[in-house]
């Protein structure tokens, strides 16, 4: 069953589902590209890795939580009196902390070329939740990494499909507004032999996610890749029509009040017509 939007399901951004939908587009533009890279080109599936120590929610990761932990009224009064307490000697005694350590991992693709596939040749970037997350350890290894590629001879394609969050992209999104307008989602094209520039794909929410020619070496041209026919494979197999709760009182992020009928008229097509 299809998504009931006709491009982007701004439904599959809310965190409980985004990591799943991820790393299962991730997977399927892997697929895609190989099936068209001929020669010496293939696509693999890269991971990053890291270690967060901060209580915040910044990835994909399913967390365990329990209560935090309250004294009752003895240990409260027990307590009261020893900091009132006037003692000669006061014994410092060291108790342990346990930190908790969310390990986070990301997916990304990468195209090489040559015999041992030695050439990294185009960088693709899905962004995540964490990557989004400004002052979070995702965001500042992505910038590292965007920075790294830029300065590289290596192509750089960056896939926002995300309202939330910081702009992340290599191009400032103050500029992409000037030309373009506003936008939802976006894609950002750097090639590294035309330095200079980023071709951007400004993508409003009811618009269908377009084709995109992703880079090879100079003088090999490029493949196309669907985004839309990719999205819709992984809403089919990730069988998200039946885990998603198509309510836009619990959506996150929420419409902007100027798509809130445009949605409601969508959801109450996909319901029979009752109201959303």
């Amino acid at each position: 069953m299809p998504s009931p939007f006709p491009g982007m399901d701004p439904f599959l951004e809310q965190p409980s589902v985004f990591p799943d939908f991820h790393d299962r587009l991730v997977t399927v533009l892997s697929e895609m590209l190989n099936a068209q890279l001929s020669g010496s080109y293939y696509a693999g599936i890269g991971t990053r890795v890291w270690i967060e120590t901060s209580e915040r929610t910044i990835g994909p990761d399913v967390q365990i939580l329990r209560p935090d932990w309250r004294p009752d009224a003895a240990e409260t009064n027990r307590l009261e009196q020893s900091r009132t307490a006037v003692l000669d000697e006061v014994d410092v005694v060291p108790v342990t902390i346990e930190i908790e350590h969310d390990e986070t991992r990301e997916s990304f693709l990468e195209i090489y070329a040559s015999p041992g596939g030695e050439r990294l040749v185009t960088h693709i970037e899905l962004l995540s939740l964490s990557n989004k997350l400004a002052g979070s350890k995702g965001n500042e290894l992505y910038l590292r990494k965007q920075r790294e590629i830029m300065d590289a001879q290596v192509h750089l394609v960056e896939i926002d499909l995300l309202r939330g969050g910081e702009h992340t992209t290599a191009p400032p999104r103050w500029r992409i507004e000037r030309k373009a307008g506003l936008f939802h989602y976006h894609v950002s094209l750097h090639r590294y032999d035309k330095s200079l520039d980023c071709v951007v794909y400004p993508i409003p929410l009811p618009a269908r996610l377009p084709k995109l020619p992703i880079p090879l070496l100079p003088g090999d041209g490029e493949v196309m890749i669907d985004l839309q026919a990719a999205v819709d494979r992984c809403y089919d197999t990730g069988l998200y029509s039946r885990r998603v709760e198509y309510r836009l009182d619990r959506l996150t992020p929420p419409l902007a009040p100027a798509y809130q009928e445009w949605a409601a008229n969508i959801l109450a097509r996909k319901a029979g017509g009752q109201p959303a």
